[in-house]
């Protein structure tokens, strides 16, 4: 038996990223940033662990349609890391996603960006 779930709750780093598949179907890139509060001997500091967030189909247009930078977002889905060759460098690389299942806006909405109320819950169907 095996178990791959992810559940982090964080700040977008910037607009979600939109895009289609060959076949149409809508593909979201979401920048999350979580925070780590730590106590060394000379104060308290914060160190922020960034995610790399997939999202597909109407739940990906769903989240590019009602999410901006900074808004707050639980994200709960699987794991994936894959390996790609780098168009810039022509290098081996491998980057590790979280595969999202569920996205649930938080912190309310963001009138002052003109954009409606966001549903609360989305989960992929």
């Amino acid at each position: 038996m095996s178990l791959n779930r992810v559940m982090i709750i964080g700040n977008l780093g910037a607009d979600p990223e939109l895009r289609r598949l060959e076949g149409g179907v809508a593909v979201a890139n979401l920048s999350v940033a979580t925070n780590d509060v730590y106590q060394p001997k000379d104060g308290q500091r914060t160190a922020a662990e960034w995610h790399r967030v997939v999202v597909f189909g109407k739940l990906a247009e769903t989240c590019c349609q009602y999410l901006r930078k900074g808004r707050q977002v639980f994200v709960e889905g699987r794991l994936r890391t894959r390996s790609f060759v780098s168009p810039r460098d022509g290098g081996s690389h491998e980057r590790t996603e979280i595969i999202a299942t569920r996205v649930t806006f938080l912190g309310g909405s963001d009138l002052a960006a003109g954009t409606e109320d966001a549903p609360p819950t989305e989960n992929v169907s």
